[in-house]
């Protein structure tokens, strides 16, 4: 993927894997539920009706109507899927899996006891040969919505349908290294991936024992589109990111004429991509393959001719050092894999074409309601994969191709069509039944058999709102609970509602930490002195900047964002069972203790006093870092050896200073221009020449944000081994290299022991602060709303985090 001729960054990447879910709810009396043109079952019959039927109605951005645990590609649809769902292990409010769901467990959270309960149990087994068997127990009293009892064969279901060649969903159960699952996934390739091979191979795709001429012309024809669609892609980008900047260079047009004219769009998508070049002397615009087009005379390059010369470029190679690396946005094979889905599914099946193992033998049916999964080797990051919706064996397989003794495990190998065809009408064992989607309002009724009791509520919609609406629909009375797009507007409108407060008559706000964090990254190997990019004279470098960065934190994260984000103290994201907290031992204010370890602030300091011994704490690091000083002047004359006087700091800000960091940045500047030191401020109006410098390992200084998972990844972050230029993974950025961080990180990776952990990584994050390669600056926060009036606050489950949300503990929910 790359954007300007320029690979896009892993951090892009990672950024993008951020998904947020979009929630929100309305009580109305009976006439409010489900019509009865929705579903005949829409609620019970008169003579069965309860005194009063209650409905909320949660509001969401839009549905693509993929309502299944295995295929949902959007956190909304994940949602409708998972409201007819059960996990079969849970989480709890600080993101660790919950293994005695059987049982139960108590678990304190900010001073608070919660009980915790689910539908399985799950015993971890380490062997002495590095084996690890998780031994799973399933309730014998789960029955899904219809009554069929829920049983270890619908786990094993569950399980080789994530394991499949065929499966295309976003869960990457299939990369566990359970025993036996890359025998039972070798041998079997797509037909659509045998037809390609042919055709780059140059073999006839008429003639094949895998599939007929009739599939190669049929992948010819979704080849077509999906790279049609593919290069669409890449103009739809040049014109969003750069129009006004680039349009008359790449086409001797103004950004109104290109914007108006789709010729001119692929024209310029072609010059920006390397394609072609801009007009010539000759008046003419040339491609790559040597057509000239007079762009004045109204001659344009067309979508399926930037296609061919893609074509031209790569063949028929869709890895990333092909097709692929064109991509803006959105893989080459994904194009291929949407496709073929919305017009020719057979194509998508699996067959197959060499040694293939008949089943997992890591996966083993030990009971009626027991499963054995055995892995090669541990990873802590491997529980969480059991956190999967236990889906119907009976609903979305073929009970009539489930035999566990004969290899035969509800549908056939590589082929999951009768997985996906109900995937609009999901159905299990969760708290709601799924009822319809019409008019954009998904509906849902009450599951009496609910393992943890029938839901208070009986029905509850979920309707399709604009952000806007989601405020407005709470205030108002049509929606009861939402999650708007915090912004100071929205915080005012909020209190205006109230009569002042984020809490009233009106409505009841809860803040939820948003899943990721914003950061200030220095790179190591840039700022250093020296050769040596962990030497403490290196380090004395970066915390000169750190210890600066690290002040202006408070003041600058208030007055942007006010309520709506806290500064935090360690590069790791609150919403982890592995962030230090406040009362625990050894917790710090980040970057607060000089170069002799000293605090440098007092409690009672006012905000310009702590700058000032910010400042001069940072001069005892740049003395120490080698830096010389003039007494008189009261400045740096000369850097040391490696180091400089001046440094650029790259901050994505839309050329316009909108960034929660540029306060931050351009104080911290004008302070160090007092002292001889030139901190210069590159605001970006496009990201894309900051991920190529983070890629290059040339970026000095930036800020960004991470995403967070639930269990800490510190091996793709800060390891040595991924360090930009090192021959890894190139996702360390900071170029940190330390050897007693990454057998920490190794430790903390390979144990089970939870406690162990967590003290291995505050022990991880103490030694990155050390190295100064990060400034932890804020973790932002999101909203749910409540209506106060609307809904009883008092049955919604407390303590809402980002993984224990609004909708856990739903059957106890009320409306007034």
């Amino acid at each position: 993927m790359r954007k300007m001729n320029k690979k896009n960054s892993i951090l892009a990447l990672l950024l993008a894997l951020i998904m947020m879910f979009s929630l929100a709810a309305c009580n109305k009396t009976a006439q409010s539920g489900p019509s009865p043109q929705a579903s005949a079952s829409a609620g019970p019959s008169p003579s069965e009706a309860p005194a009063e039927v209650k409905t909320l109605v949660a509001g969401y951005s839009n549905f693509s109507e993929e309502f299944s645990s295995f295929f949902a590609s959007s956190a909304c649809d994940a949602e409708v899927a998972h409201m007819t769902q059960v996990y079969l292990l849970e989480f709890d409010r600080e993101g660790k899996m919950l293994l005695n769901g059987i049982e139960g467990e108590t678990i304190p959270y900010n001073g608070v006891d919660h009980f915790y309960n689910g539908v399985a149990s799950c015993k971890v087994t380490k062997n002495a040969d590095g084996t690890v068997i998780y031994d799973l127990t399933l309730r014998d009293d789960i029955l899904f919505s219809d009554g069929t009892p829920m049983t270890a064969d619908d786990v094993i279901f569950n399980m080789y349908v994530y394991a499949d060649p065929a499966y295309d969903g976003r869960t990457t159960f299939y990369a566990l290294p359970i025993s036996g699952l890359e025998a039972y996934r070798a041998g079997m390739s797509s037909l659509w991936s045998l037809i390609l091979a042919d055709i780059a191979a140059g073999n006839d795709p008429s003639a094949s024992l895998y599939y007929t001429a009739e599939n190669a012309a049929d992948f010819k024809k979704a080849f077509k589109t999906a790279g049609i669609a593919f290069t669409q892609e890449i103009v739809d980008y040049c014109m969003a990111n750069y129009l006004a900047e680039y349009a008359e260079t790449a086409t001797g047009f103004a950004a109104d004429e290109v914007k108006a004219n789709p010729g001119l769009q692929v024209a310029m998508g072609e010059y920006l991509w390397g394609y072609a070049d801009g007009p010539g002397e000759d008046g003419l615009f040339h491609d790559a393959a040597g057509n000239a087009y007079d762009l004045k005379a109204g001659q344009y390059p067309t979508i399926e001719e930037y296609w061919g010369l893609i074509l031209d470029a790569y063949g028929y190679d869709l890895s990333d050092a092909g097709i692929n690396y064109e991509s803006a946005a959105t893989s080459i094979t994904t194009f291929i894999g949407d496709t073929l889905l919305a017009s020719y599914p057979e194509l998508a099946a699996y067959v197959q074409t060499g040694d293939t193992a008949p089943n997992i033998s890591g996966i083993e049916k030990t009971g009626d309601y027991a499963v054995r999964v055995t892995m090669d080797s541990y990873d802590a990051q491997a529980l969480y994969q059991f956190n999967i919706d236990v889906a119907p064996l009976h609903y979305y397989g073929d009970k009539a191709l489930y035999d566990y003794k004969k290899n035969m495990f509800g549908f056939k190998k590589g082929d999951l069509s009768s997985v996906k065809s109900v995937t609009t009408t999901p159905m299990g064992a969760g708290p709601y039944k799924f009822v319809s989607f019409e008019n954009g309002i998904v509906s849902f009724e009450a599951n009496a058999l609910y393992y943890k009791g029938t839901p208070k509520t009986n029905f509850i919609l979920f309707q399709e709102a604009s952000d806007d609406d989601k405020l407005t629909g709470v205030a108002t009375g049509t929606l009861d609970i939402s999650d708007p797009s915090i912004s100071d507007a929205v915080v005012a409108s909020i209190k205006a509602y109230n009569g002042g407060g984020m809490a009233g008559n009106a409505i009841t706000t809860v803040f939820v930490d948003n899943l990721g964090y914003g950061y200030i990254g220095m790179q190591a190997d840039v700022m250093k002195v020296g050769s040596d990019s962990g030497s403490e004279a290196s380090k004395n470098l970066r915390k000169a900047f750190a210890t600066m960065f690290a002040v202006y934190r408070d003041s600058v994260i208030d007055s942007y964002y006010g309520e709506r984000a806290a500064v935090i103290q360690y590069p790791i994201s609150n919403t982890s069972w592995a962030a230090p907290k406040p009362a625990d031992d050894g917790y710090a204010i980040a970057y607060s203790t000089d170069v002799a370890g000293n605090p440098i602030f007092t409690d009672n300091m006012t905000n310009d006093e702590k700058f000032a011994a910010a400042l001069e704490a940072a001069v005892g690091f740049l003395k120490a870092a080698g830096y010389t000083w003039d007494d008189a002047a009261g400045k740096f004359t000369a850097a040391p050896d490696g180091a400089e006087l001046a440094y650029e700091f790259m901050i994505p800000a839309g050329g316009t200073g909108d960034h929660p960091a540029f306060g931050i940045i351009t104080a911290v500047s004008a302070a160090f221009k007092d002292i001889g030191i030139d901190l210069q401020v590159n605001d970006l109006s496009n990201s894309s020449a900051l991920w190529y410098a983070l890629d290059a390992g040339t970026c000095a200084m930036w800020t960004a944000a991470w995403p967070a998972t639930p269990d800490p990844d510190m091996y793709r972050v800060y390891h040595s081994e991924n360090a930009v230029g090192h021959g890894g993974a190139d996702s360390n950025y900071y170029g940190i290299n330390d050897k007693a961080l990454d057998e920490l990180i190794a430790a903390a990776r390979t144990s089970a022991d939870q406690s162990y952990r967590k003290v291995a990584y505050k022990q991880c994050l103490d030694i990155i602060l050390d190295w100064a390669v990060e400034i932890p600056t804020y973790q932002r926060q999101n909203v749910i709303i409540f209506s106060t009036e609307r809904v009883n606050l008092n049955t919604v489950t407390p303590d809402i985090t980002a993984y224990w949300k609004w909708l856990n503990d739903l059957e106890k929910i009320e409306a007034n």
